[in-house]
């Protein structure tokens, strides 16, 4: 039999750097500490940022603090903002005797249009007043200098917001004319209901190139990467009470694992993978999340190609720097806040300099003693957050020239959709799967 000699494809390689070590937990200790203590270091580094603009912002102005406030004096005061809420969750409720009062249909949004600011440093507190800073926009947790001047009601009246804005970029390598694509997958939810087990074989065939002609294989040999942005399983809550499991139940437990890592082999076989963990996903719950156990992954885990990172996870490939979490900031921000686009709270955090503003306020974190491993130092080249309802992108450009990818992965369950990058110029477009069948 006579055996075609065709070219055989050769998948494309690029450099990578994982940045994870702020992350993760290794030598951290707790010993009983408050969350104050977060604060405090956020507080600490944001403000040294923040008075290094000041004179390029409101050179004549003096910077003060909320104790050395005189009123009808203009000054500049820095702080952390606190927002007082008032459809807010509080634990004391469940105690309270006019519990029965309350709705019975939980808001998905718990904003208020009796909501106010309070800024606070260490010397203490002050509510805010004007236009100039809206309730709708801010959180508890974010640190901004303010120019106004105290009322006579004892108010801070703000006429001018400065925030930390973006931070410098490394510079991205010269404009390379070899195309590498990095795709993005979230919200696999093998195990639940809504799952379809052909649907993201078919993602896996295709990224391996057992899909297509020549033309859609060679496009596939330039897949670099895979990052899939959490949510892998979905596990049945009822199981989890606390209780001995019978031998069917145990099954029920581990299967969708097997199943995830019987398609993560397929994919480490072929090329890079990056696994987050999710809010569903066998992790711990606050943020930031370890790396799920690589012995849940006897198959996958004995390729290098597999690694098992942190949520946020950050890296770089070929020098560009990707930042991106698994989801639980930005749905966080949409209960707290409004924005026209779930990419305007991504800028958002951003601007403000920090992944997770509302941690630990309403958004669990460990509690760090003298650091806060969220605040952003370096500007990534793409930022991208997990398992949202739809896909959207937007290129965002900061003063100093910054250019920023930003992506909301939507729920793959759900969607059918995984989101491609391509490095050389980061522009996005989307892979739809579908198994419909027409009768």
């Amino acid at each position: 039999m006579e055996v075609d000699s065709q070219k055989q494809l050769q998948r494309k390689q690029s450099t990578y750097l994982s940045l994870d070590e702020n992350f993760k937990i290794q030598k951290e200790v707790y010993r009983g500490q408050q969350y104050s203590q977060i604060y405090f270091s956020r507080l600490h580094m944001l403000r040294t940022l923040l008075y290094s603009l000041v004179p390029n912002w409101k050179s004549h102005l003096p910077v003060c603090t909320v104790l050395g406030l005189e009123k009808g004096k203009e000054c500049i005061i820095v702080g952390t903002l606190y927002k007082h809420m008032k459809l807010k969750r509080c634990i004391l409720d469940e105690y309270s005797k006019e519990r029965s009062v309350t709705p019975l249909v939980k808001p998905h949004n718990f904003m208020h249009q009796d909501d106010y600011l309070v800024l606070e440093d260490e010397s203490g507190r002050v509510k805010l007043g004007g236009i100039m800073l809206s309730p709708s926009v801010y959180v508890t947790g974010v640190v901004v200098a303010l120019h106004g001047k105290e009322t006579t009601a004892g108010d801070f009246f703000v006429e001018d917001v400065l925030e930390a804005g973006l931070p410098s970029q490394i510079e991205r390598p010269l404009k390379s004319r070899e195309d590498k694509y990095v795709v993005f997958v979230s919200g696999l939810s093998i195990g639940s209901s809504s799952s379809n087990p052909l649907q993201f074989q078919l993602l896996v065939d295709h990224i391996t190139g057992h899909l297509g002609d020549e033309e859609e294989q060679g496009l596939a040999a330039e897949i670099v990467c895979l990052v899939i942005a959490g949510n892998s399983v979905e596990i049945s809550r009822g199981l989890l009470n606390g209780q001995n499991l019978a031998s069917k139940d145990q099954s029920r437990l581990s299967d969708p694992i097997k199943e995830l890592d019987i398609l993560l082999t397929q994919i480490a076989a072929s090329l890079p993978l990056d696994i987050m963990p999710g809010s569903s996903d066998p992790a711990n719950f606050s943020l930031p999340q370890q790396p799920l156990n690589r012995c849940l992954f006897p198959g996958s885990a004995t390729y290098n190609t597999f690694r098992s990172c942190t949520n946020p996870h950050c890296f770089e490939l070929d020098n560009i720097r990707f930042l991106g979490t698994s989801g639980q900031n930005i749905d966080d921000l949409t209960k707290y806040s409004e924005a026209e686009d779930k990419l305007e709270f991504l800028e958002r955090t951003l601007r403000w300099r920090h992944l997770a503003p509302t941690a630990p306020n309403t958004l669990g974190c460990y509690p760090f003693a003298d650091r806060d491993p969220f605040l952003i130092d370096s500007c990534p080249h793409v930022y991208f957050v997990g398992n949202q309802e739809k896909y959207e992108t937007r290129l965002l450009k900061g003063l100093e020239g910054q250019l920023v990818r930003l992506i909301c992965i939507p729920r793959f369950c759900e969607t059918g959709v995984a989101v491609v990058l391509n490095m050389r110029n980061l522009e996005c477009h989307t892979l739809t799967f579908g198994t419909q069948i027409s009768s």
